[in-house]
Protein backbone atom coordinates (compact mmCIF):
# COMPACT_ATOMS: atom_id res chain seq x y z
CA UNK A 1 0.00 0.00 0.00
CA UNK A 2 1.36 3.30 -1.19
CA UNK A 3 2.65 5.31 1.85
CA UNK A 4 1.60 9.42 2.21
CA UNK A 5 3.18 11.61 -0.55
CA UNK A 6 3.49 8.66 -3.01
CA UNK A 7 0.82 9.81 -5.29
CA UNK A 8 0.48 7.87 -8.38
CA UNK A 9 -1.34 8.58 -11.36
CA UNK A 10 -2.40 5.89 -13.85
CA UNK A 11 -2.35 7.58 -17.24
CA UNK A 12 -5.56 8.84 -18.95
CA UNK A 13 -7.46 7.29 -22.19
CA UNK A 14 -6.90 10.54 -23.74
CA UNK A 15 -3.27 10.42 -22.89
CA UNK A 16 -2.90 6.61 -24.02
CA UNK A 17 -4.96 7.37 -27.09
CA UNK A 18 -2.81 10.24 -27.86
CA UNK A 19 0.69 8.74 -27.62
CA UNK A 20 -0.47 5.68 -29.80
CA UNK A 21 -1.61 7.75 -32.59
CA UNK A 22 1.75 9.23 -32.59
CA UNK A 23 3.47 5.60 -32.47
CA UNK A 24 1.05 4.20 -35.19
CA UNK A 25 2.13 8.11 -37.11
CA UNK A 26 5.74 7.14 -36.74
CA UNK A 27 5.33 3.67 -37.94
CA UNK A 28 3.71 4.79 -41.05
CA UNK A 29 6.14 7.37 -41.60
CA UNK A 30 9.01 5.49 -41.20
CA UNK A 31 6.96 2.74 -43.57
CA UNK A 32 6.61 5.16 -46.18
CA UNK A 33 10.37 6.41 -45.55
CA UNK A 34 11.40 2.42 -46.19
CA UNK A 35 8.64 2.64 -48.59
CA UNK A 36 10.49 5.39 -51.09
CA UNK A 37 13.69 4.09 -50.14
CA UNK A 38 12.77 0.81 -51.85
CA UNK A 39 11.01 2.16 -54.75
CA UNK A 40 13.81 4.56 -55.44
CA UNK A 41 16.00 1.53 -54.90
CA UNK A 42 14.49 -0.86 -57.57
CA UNK A 43 14.06 2.27 -60.02
CA UNK A 44 17.99 2.69 -60.04
CA UNK A 45 18.35 -0.63 -60.34
CA UNK A 46 16.10 -0.91 -63.46
CA UNK A 47 17.62 2.15 -64.81
CA UNK A 48 21.11 0.66 -64.22
CA UNK A 49 20.26 -2.68 -65.70
CA UNK A 50 18.92 -0.74 -68.76
CA UNK A 51 22.07 0.94 -69.26
CA UNK A 52 23.57 -1.99 -68.41
CA UNK A 53 21.95 -4.01 -71.18
CA UNK A 54 22.41 -0.99 -73.61
CA UNK A 55 26.05 -1.44 -73.13
CA UNK A 56 26.14 -4.42 -73.74
CA UNK A 57 24.44 -4.99 -77.21
CA UNK A 58 25.52 -1.51 -78.69
CA UNK A 59 28.95 -0.69 -77.37
CA UNK A 60 32.42 -1.88 -79.38
CA UNK A 61 35.77 -2.69 -78.03
CA UNK A 62 37.44 0.17 -80.08
CA UNK A 63 39.08 3.55 -78.83
CA UNK A 64 36.99 6.22 -78.39
CA UNK A 65 35.32 8.57 -75.70
CA UNK A 66 32.36 7.81 -73.46
CA UNK A 67 29.82 10.71 -71.14
CA UNK A 68 27.88 9.86 -68.19
CA UNK A 69 24.63 11.69 -68.45
CA UNK A 70 22.48 13.12 -65.77
CA UNK A 71 18.17 12.90 -66.02
CA UNK A 72 18.48 16.51 -67.30
CA UNK A 73 21.46 15.21 -69.89
CA UNK A 74 23.95 17.27 -67.50
CA UNK A 75 27.19 15.60 -68.42
CA UNK A 76 28.11 14.28 -64.99
CA UNK A 77 31.39 12.53 -66.35
CA UNK A 78 33.86 12.35 -69.40
CA UNK A 79 36.21 9.12 -69.87
CA UNK A 80 38.10 7.53 -72.61
CA UNK A 81 39.49 4.16 -73.53
CA UNK A 82 41.14 2.20 -76.28
CA UNK A 83 38.64 -0.34 -75.35
CA UNK A 84 34.92 1.66 -74.89
CA UNK A 85 32.70 -1.50 -74.60
CA UNK A 86 35.14 -3.07 -72.19
CA UNK A 87 35.81 0.00 -70.03
CA UNK A 88 32.01 1.02 -69.92
CA UNK A 89 31.29 -2.42 -68.60
CA UNK A 90 33.46 -2.66 -65.51
CA UNK A 91 31.29 0.22 -64.34
CA UNK A 92 28.52 -2.21 -63.34
CA UNK A 93 30.93 -4.33 -61.54
CA UNK A 94 32.32 -1.88 -59.36
CA UNK A 95 32.13 -2.07 -55.52
CA UNK A 96 29.90 0.22 -53.53
CA UNK A 97 32.46 2.58 -52.09
CA UNK A 98 33.94 3.29 -55.61
CA UNK A 99 34.08 6.41 -57.33
CA UNK A 100 32.68 4.00 -60.49
CA UNK A 101 29.40 2.79 -58.76
CA UNK A 102 28.48 6.55 -57.31
CA UNK A 103 28.68 7.22 -60.72
CA UNK A 104 26.79 5.10 -62.24
CA UNK A 105 24.18 5.42 -59.81
CA UNK A 106 23.72 8.28 -60.89
CA UNK A 107 23.93 8.53 -64.85
CA UNK A 108 20.92 7.90 -66.76
CA UNK A 109 22.27 7.69 -70.19
CA UNK A 110 25.53 6.43 -70.87
CA UNK A 111 26.57 7.68 -74.90
CA UNK A 112 30.15 7.40 -76.02
CA UNK A 113 31.98 8.34 -79.70
CA UNK A 114 34.57 6.20 -81.38
CA UNK A 115 38.22 7.74 -82.34
CA UNK A 116 40.59 6.65 -84.74
CA UNK A 117 43.19 6.13 -82.10
CA UNK A 118 44.13 5.97 -78.05
CA UNK A 119 46.04 9.84 -79.05
CA UNK A 120 42.61 11.20 -80.77
CA UNK A 121 41.05 9.79 -78.09
CA UNK A 122 43.61 11.68 -75.28
CA UNK A 123 42.96 14.99 -77.02
CA UNK A 124 38.78 14.58 -77.57
CA UNK A 125 38.46 13.43 -73.79
CA UNK A 126 40.79 16.47 -72.74
CA UNK A 127 38.69 19.15 -74.81
CA UNK A 128 35.53 17.70 -73.28
CA UNK A 129 36.21 18.18 -69.67
CA UNK A 130 37.63 21.36 -70.21
CA UNK A 131 34.83 22.70 -72.15
CA UNK A 132 31.95 21.13 -69.95
CA UNK A 133 33.58 20.68 -66.67
CA UNK A 134 31.61 17.22 -65.67
CA UNK A 135 30.67 17.44 -61.84
CA UNK A 136 32.76 14.05 -61.24
CA UNK A 137 36.18 15.06 -63.37
CA UNK A 138 37.67 16.86 -60.62
CA UNK A 139 41.00 17.89 -62.95
CA UNK A 140 41.83 15.79 -65.91
CA UNK A 141 45.27 13.76 -65.33
CA UNK A 142 48.12 15.73 -64.34
CA UNK A 143 51.99 14.48 -63.39
CA UNK A 144 52.03 15.21 -59.61
CA UNK A 145 55.88 15.75 -60.21
CA UNK A 146 55.67 18.95 -61.85
CA UNK A 147 54.56 22.63 -60.63
CA UNK A 148 54.20 25.87 -62.83
CA UNK A 149 55.21 29.64 -61.58
CA UNK A 150 52.20 31.53 -62.24
CA UNK A 151 52.58 35.47 -63.05
CA UNK A 152 49.20 36.67 -61.90
CA UNK A 153 47.03 38.79 -64.03
CA UNK A 154 46.14 41.13 -60.94
CA UNK A 155 46.13 45.21 -61.15
CA UNK A 156 49.32 44.37 -59.24
CA UNK A 157 51.10 40.97 -60.05
CA UNK A 158 52.22 38.41 -57.71
CA UNK A 159 54.59 35.38 -58.71
CA UNK A 160 53.81 31.89 -56.99
CA UNK A 161 53.79 28.62 -57.75
CA UNK A 162 51.45 26.11 -57.99
CA UNK A 163 50.64 22.42 -58.47
CA UNK A 164 48.43 22.80 -62.14
CA UNK A 165 47.65 25.03 -64.70
CA UNK A 166 44.30 26.12 -62.89
CA UNK A 167 41.40 28.53 -64.65
CA UNK A 168 43.12 31.36 -63.10
CA UNK A 169 44.35 34.80 -65.27
CA UNK A 170 47.77 35.57 -65.94
CA UNK A 171 50.56 33.14 -67.31
CA UNK A 172 52.00 30.09 -66.44
CA UNK A 173 55.81 29.02 -66.54
CA UNK A 174 56.74 25.27 -66.69
CA UNK A 175 56.56 22.52 -66.10
CA UNK A 176 59.41 22.28 -63.60
CA UNK A 177 60.30 19.65 -61.47
CA UNK A 178 60.78 19.75 -56.94
CA UNK A 179 57.75 22.36 -55.99
CA UNK A 180 60.56 23.39 -52.90
CA UNK A 181 63.71 24.12 -55.02
CA UNK A 182 60.91 26.50 -57.28
CA UNK A 183 59.52 28.16 -54.36
CA UNK A 184 62.73 28.90 -53.29
CA UNK A 185 63.66 30.45 -56.96
CA UNK A 186 60.68 32.46 -56.84
CA UNK A 187 60.97 34.07 -53.62
CA UNK A 188 64.34 35.03 -54.24
CA UNK A 189 63.38 36.89 -57.53
CA UNK A 190 60.20 38.33 -55.56
CA UNK A 191 62.65 39.39 -53.31
CA UNK A 192 65.16 40.70 -56.06
CA UNK A 193 62.57 42.46 -57.48
CA UNK A 194 61.02 43.59 -54.76
CA UNK A 195 57.49 42.03 -55.81
CA UNK A 196 54.80 41.88 -53.53
CA UNK A 197 53.87 37.75 -52.12
CA UNK A 198 50.78 39.00 -49.84
CA UNK A 199 47.22 37.16 -50.31
CA UNK A 200 45.22 38.12 -53.65
CA UNK A 201 42.87 40.39 -51.50
CA UNK A 202 45.40 42.80 -49.64
CA UNK A 203 44.13 46.71 -50.76
CA UNK A 204 46.69 48.44 -52.68
CA UNK A 205 47.63 51.97 -53.31
CA UNK A 206 49.98 52.68 -55.68
CA UNK A 207 51.40 56.16 -55.44
CA UNK A 208 50.18 58.17 -58.21
CA UNK A 209 46.58 56.27 -57.88
CA UNK A 210 44.34 59.42 -56.94
CA UNK A 211 43.23 59.32 -53.69
CA UNK A 212 41.12 61.99 -52.20
CA UNK A 213 42.73 62.53 -48.55
CA UNK A 214 46.15 61.19 -48.93
CA UNK A 215 47.76 59.92 -46.10
CA UNK A 216 51.09 58.50 -45.26
CA UNK A 217 50.61 54.75 -44.97
CA UNK A 218 53.30 52.06 -43.74
CA UNK A 219 53.72 49.11 -45.32
CA UNK A 220 51.54 46.24 -44.22
CA UNK A 221 54.31 43.43 -44.25
CA UNK A 222 57.55 42.67 -42.85
CA UNK A 223 59.39 43.36 -46.30
CA UNK A 224 57.97 46.16 -47.25
CA UNK A 225 59.66 47.71 -44.17
CA UNK A 226 62.60 45.49 -44.70
CA UNK A 227 62.79 47.08 -48.40
CA UNK A 228 62.58 43.76 -49.90
CA UNK A 229 58.92 44.63 -51.61
CA UNK A 230 58.53 48.11 -53.48
CA UNK A 231 55.18 48.43 -50.79
CA UNK A 232 52.58 49.23 -53.54
CA UNK A 233 50.17 48.26 -50.18
CA UNK A 234 51.42 51.84 -49.07
CA UNK A 235 52.10 54.56 -52.17
CA UNK A 236 55.90 52.74 -51.95
CA UNK A 237 55.97 53.25 -55.96
CA UNK A 238 53.93 53.88 -59.15
CA UNK A 239 52.47 51.84 -61.90
CA UNK A 240 55.14 52.11 -63.73
CA UNK A 241 58.04 51.40 -61.65
CA UNK A 242 56.11 48.10 -60.32
CA UNK A 243 55.10 47.32 -63.61
CA UNK A 244 59.01 47.81 -64.53
CA UNK A 245 59.88 45.41 -61.82
CA UNK A 246 57.69 42.92 -63.08
CA UNK A 247 58.77 43.20 -67.02
CA UNK A 248 62.24 42.25 -65.52
CA UNK A 249 60.60 39.10 -63.64
CA UNK A 250 59.23 38.01 -67.31
CA UNK A 251 62.36 38.36 -68.89
CA UNK A 252 64.54 36.35 -66.79
CA UNK A 253 61.41 33.33 -66.91
CA UNK A 254 61.20 33.54 -70.26
CA UNK A 255 65.54 33.62 -70.60
CA UNK A 256 65.43 36.23 -72.35
CA UNK A 257 67.39 38.53 -69.03
CA UNK A 258 70.07 38.00 -66.41
CA UNK A 259 68.87 41.08 -64.28
CA UNK A 260 67.73 39.15 -60.96
CA UNK A 261 71.51 36.93 -61.19
CA UNK A 262 72.87 40.29 -62.45
CA UNK A 263 71.72 42.40 -59.04
CA UNK A 264 72.32 39.28 -56.64
CA UNK A 265 76.02 38.93 -57.90
CA UNK A 266 76.26 42.44 -57.38
CA UNK A 267 75.00 42.47 -53.71
CA UNK A 268 77.49 39.62 -53.04
CA UNK A 269 80.29 41.41 -53.94
CA UNK A 270 79.61 44.52 -52.04
CA UNK A 271 78.95 42.19 -48.84
CA UNK A 272 82.21 40.71 -49.53
CA UNK A 273 83.86 43.90 -50.08
CA UNK A 274 82.20 44.71 -46.44
CA UNK A 275 83.25 41.93 -44.56
CA UNK A 276 79.37 40.60 -44.23
CA UNK A 277 80.88 36.75 -45.23
CA UNK A 278 77.49 35.17 -43.70
CA UNK A 279 75.43 37.42 -45.75
CA UNK A 280 77.69 36.87 -48.66
CA UNK A 281 77.27 33.10 -48.21
CA UNK A 282 73.37 33.51 -48.39
CA UNK A 283 73.29 35.78 -51.58
CA UNK A 284 75.73 32.77 -52.83
CA UNK A 285 73.19 30.18 -52.46
CA UNK A 286 70.57 32.33 -53.99
CA UNK A 287 72.62 32.63 -56.71
CA UNK A 288 73.33 29.03 -56.98
CA UNK A 289 69.51 28.51 -56.88
CA UNK A 290 68.68 31.21 -60.24
CA UNK A 291 71.58 29.53 -61.73
CA UNK A 292 69.21 26.50 -61.82
CA UNK A 293 66.16 28.53 -62.67
CA UNK A 294 68.66 29.32 -65.47
CA UNK A 295 69.23 25.89 -66.65
CA UNK A 296 65.87 24.70 -66.25
CA UNK A 297 64.20 27.94 -68.44
CA UNK A 298 67.33 26.65 -71.46
CA UNK A 299 65.51 22.66 -70.80
CA UNK A 300 62.24 24.10 -71.58
CA UNK A 301 62.88 26.27 -74.36
CA UNK A 302 64.80 23.26 -75.94
CA UNK A 303 61.71 20.95 -74.90
CA UNK A 304 59.18 22.98 -76.38
CA UNK A 305 61.21 23.21 -79.81
CA UNK A 306 61.67 19.45 -79.69
CA UNK A 307 57.74 19.28 -79.21
CA UNK A 308 57.19 20.81 -82.81
CA UNK A 309 56.33 18.49 -85.88
CA UNK A 310 54.04 16.60 -88.25
CA UNK A 311 52.70 13.35 -85.86
CA UNK A 312 50.50 10.55 -88.31
CA UNK A 313 49.00 8.14 -85.73
CA UNK A 314 47.69 4.54 -87.40
CA UNK A 315 43.63 4.77 -86.86
CA UNK A 316 40.73 1.83 -86.60
CA UNK A 317 39.89 0.37 -89.52
CA UNK A 318 42.53 2.50 -91.86
CA UNK A 319 41.54 5.92 -90.31
CA UNK A 320 44.80 7.78 -90.40
CA UNK A 321 45.39 10.95 -88.76
CA UNK A 322 47.88 13.61 -89.06
CA UNK A 323 48.40 15.96 -86.69
CA UNK A 324 50.85 19.59 -86.80
CA UNK A 325 52.10 19.91 -83.40
CA UNK A 326 53.80 23.25 -82.18
CA UNK A 327 55.76 24.14 -78.97
CA UNK A 328 53.49 20.60 -77.35
CA UNK A 329 50.00 22.02 -78.81
CA UNK A 330 47.71 20.52 -81.27
CA UNK A 331 47.55 23.37 -84.15
CA UNK A 332 45.94 21.04 -86.98
CA UNK A 333 43.89 17.75 -87.24
CA UNK A 334 43.85 16.31 -91.15
CA UNK A 335 43.06 12.70 -92.42
CA UNK A 336 46.37 11.02 -93.57
CA UNK A 337 46.70 11.87 -97.13
CA UNK A 338 45.96 9.17 -99.96
CA UNK A 339 46.90 11.18 -102.91
CA UNK A 340 49.33 13.40 -104.33
CA UNK A 341 47.05 16.77 -103.62
CA UNK A 342 46.38 15.73 -100.03
CA UNK A 343 50.01 15.16 -99.81
CA UNK A 344 50.47 18.85 -100.89
CA UNK A 345 47.97 20.48 -98.98
CA UNK A 346 48.86 18.91 -95.93
CA UNK A 347 52.34 20.07 -96.75
CA UNK A 348 51.23 23.62 -97.59
CA UNK A 349 49.02 23.79 -94.06
CA UNK A 350 52.14 22.37 -92.54
CA UNK A 351 54.26 25.07 -93.30
CA UNK A 352 52.53 27.66 -92.52
CA UNK A 353 51.76 26.58 -88.85
CA UNK A 354 55.65 25.51 -88.32
CA UNK A 355 56.92 28.12 -89.69
CA UNK A 356 54.61 31.26 -89.06
CA UNK A 357 56.54 33.39 -86.88
CA UNK A 358 55.95 33.15 -83.04
CA UNK A 359 56.88 34.86 -80.22
CA UNK A 360 59.34 32.08 -78.50
CA UNK A 361 57.64 32.97 -74.98
CA UNK A 362 58.33 30.35 -72.25
CA UNK A 363 54.75 31.39 -70.73
CA UNK A 364 51.39 29.92 -71.40
CA UNK A 365 48.11 30.61 -70.59
CA UNK A 366 46.46 27.91 -68.89
CA UNK A 367 44.24 25.93 -71.12
CA UNK A 368 47.56 25.84 -73.47
CA UNK A 369 50.30 24.74 -70.15
CA UNK A 370 47.87 21.61 -69.55
CA UNK A 371 47.24 20.57 -73.26
CA UNK A 372 51.67 20.88 -73.61
CA UNK A 373 51.85 18.62 -70.02
CA UNK A 374 49.42 16.08 -71.79
CA UNK A 375 51.69 16.10 -75.13
CA UNK A 376 54.65 16.36 -73.32
CA UNK A 377 53.11 13.53 -71.08
CA UNK A 378 52.09 11.12 -74.16
CA UNK A 379 55.01 11.37 -75.61
CA UNK A 380 57.28 10.41 -72.61
CA UNK A 381 55.20 7.60 -72.15
CA UNK A 382 55.57 6.35 -76.12
CA UNK A 383 59.30 7.89 -77.06
CA UNK A 384 59.22 5.45 -79.63
CA UNK A 385 56.37 7.79 -81.25
CA UNK A 386 59.21 10.42 -81.46
CA UNK A 387 61.45 8.32 -83.30
CA UNK A 388 59.13 6.35 -85.58
CA UNK A 389 56.48 9.04 -87.30
CA UNK A 390 55.55 8.17 -90.20
CA UNK A 391 55.33 11.27 -90.99
CA UNK A 392 58.28 14.21 -90.59
CA UNK A 393 59.28 17.39 -92.15
CA UNK A 394 62.76 17.28 -93.99
CA UNK A 395 64.56 20.28 -94.67
CA UNK A 396 62.52 23.49 -94.87
CA UNK A 397 59.90 22.71 -97.21
CA UNK A 398 59.61 18.49 -98.50
CA UNK A 399 57.81 16.08 -96.75
CA UNK A 400 57.97 11.99 -97.12
CA UNK A 401 56.55 9.20 -95.51
CA UNK A 402 58.93 7.39 -93.35
CA UNK A 403 59.38 3.98 -93.06
CA UNK A 404 57.71 2.13 -90.12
Amino acid sequence: MPSRGDVRQAPSRAASAHRGAGQVRGMEATALASYGAGLRSRLMESRVAALFAHVREHAENRPGIYRMLGPSDEVLYVGKSVRVRTRLLSYFRAQAHEKAAEIIAHAHRIVWEYTPSEFAALLREFRLIKSQRPLYNVEHKRDRGHCFIHLTREPVPRLRVVGRASGESGDYYGPFHGRSAVSDVVRAVSDLMELRDCAADTPMRLADQGQLFPLKQEPLCMRGQLSRCLAPCAGGCTRAEYDARVAQARAFLEGTSDTPLTLLRERMALAARRLQFEYAAELRDRAERLELMRGWVVELSRMLKRLSFVYTVPGHGGDDRVYVVRRGSVRAELPAPVTLEQQQALEAKAREILERPEPETLGFRAHEAQEVMLIARWFRLHPEELLERPYQLVGPFCLTRASR
